[in-house]
């Protein structure tokens, strides 16, 4: 197998794809559906729906073998993301590219593979449908065309995921998407014995931004707020808009002093958004967070409540002039 090939675009592309926040959540019948349909038809003993990390294959939907990720390093599916045509691998013992991979001389066993690459709105692949089959075969060009159907269908399910799932203005999660992937985290906090912390954020005097500045301008406010915390978070963290200027993150493994120092981090960001132009206000925000155990972690439900209590607190301080963190 010769060296990892990336596209020149490669950082892009990973971007778009940790924005979609599909990586690592929970399995979905609308994907499910089409392997199902994939392996039935084309009569080969494994298909999946691919997304192609930095470093990982990591399987969003499979059929006929037991895995969720594998190393990208000796992947077809990374080398079939660098084109936008259909990748045909009629026998990969006697390709150059692909016969000493780990995963054609080993489990499981790979000789004939196909895939398309699935492609989102900005025109970056993410991953691909593809068919394996421990026997070398071919593909006519019906099978071809169907392939590039079934393939197309993802791709609409990846779009309706995003749509149905993110802000629209901001083009964070919102509430739905939020609940979906939260829940999904807080089950891999148990299973891994990691402490999970959940952050309110409730912006200050929104209303009056949009009273004497107009509705636009409060929208780019708004936008403003979510780029930074696109910006100060991590990767690993969720963070969404759940309602008009309300706001929400879910970390995991973090303890007291850390979230401390993520939410100094955070308000000097902030501060340092207001001082670079003069826009007539400030964006203030007021944030309360809740942190559990994992051997004590509550509803996501209770976990908000209590974020929320502690949001109001600080809010009325603010208010009453009384600043604390």
């Amino acid at each position: 197998m010769t060296n990892m090939q990336i596209s020149q675009d490669e950082l892009q592309r990973l971007e778009t794809l940790r924005a979609l926040k599909i990586l690592d959540s929970a399995p979905e019948e609308r994907f499910d559906r089409l392997t199902r349909m994939a392996r039935r038809m084309f009569s080969v003993p494994i298909s999946l729906v691919s997304l192609v990390d930095k470093d990982r294959l990591w399987c969003k939907s499979v059929q006929g073998i037991d895995i969720t990720e594998l190393p990208r390093q000796g992947s077809l599916c990374g080398e079939a993301i660098l084109g936008d045509e259909l990748f045909l691998v009629p026998d990969a013992h006697v390709d150059e590219r692909f016969k000493n991979s780990p995963l054609v001389t080993n489990d499981p066993h790979i000789r004939f593979y196909a895939a398309c690459p699935l492609k989102v709105a900005n025109g970056y692949n993410m991953g691909t449908l593809c068919l394996i089959d421990s026997k070398p075969r071919d593909l006519n060009p019906e099978d071809r065309e169907l392939l590039i159907d079934l393939a197309s269908m993802a791709e609409q399910e990846i779009a309706a995921v995003q749509l149905s799932t993110l802000d629209e203005l901001t083009m964070i999660s919102n509430r739905r998407g939020f609940v979906l992937l939260a829940l999904h985290s807080l089950n891999l906090c148990k299973r891994n014995a990691q402490s999970a912390t959940l952050i309110l954020f409730d912006l200050d005097d929104f209303k009056p931004i949009n009273d004497q500045f107009g509705h636009t301008e409060g929208d780019r406010a708004l936008i403003a707020f979510s780029n930074i915390l696109k910006q100060e978070f991590r990767d690993s963290d969720i963070f969404a808009r759940i309602g008009g200027d309300e706001f929400v993150a879910l970390l995991n493994g973090t303890g007291e002093d850390e979230i401390l120092e993520v939410l100094m981090r955070f308000s000097k960001a902030v501060d340092s958004y207001n001082t670079k132009a003069a826009r007539g206000y400030d964006i203030r925000y007021s944030a309360g967070y809740t942190i559990k155990q994992a051997d004590d972690l509550s509803s996501l439900e209770e976990m908000m409540d209590r974020a929320d209590n502690q949001m109001y607190k600080q809010k009325t301080n603010r208010r009453n002039n009384r600043m604390i963190l």
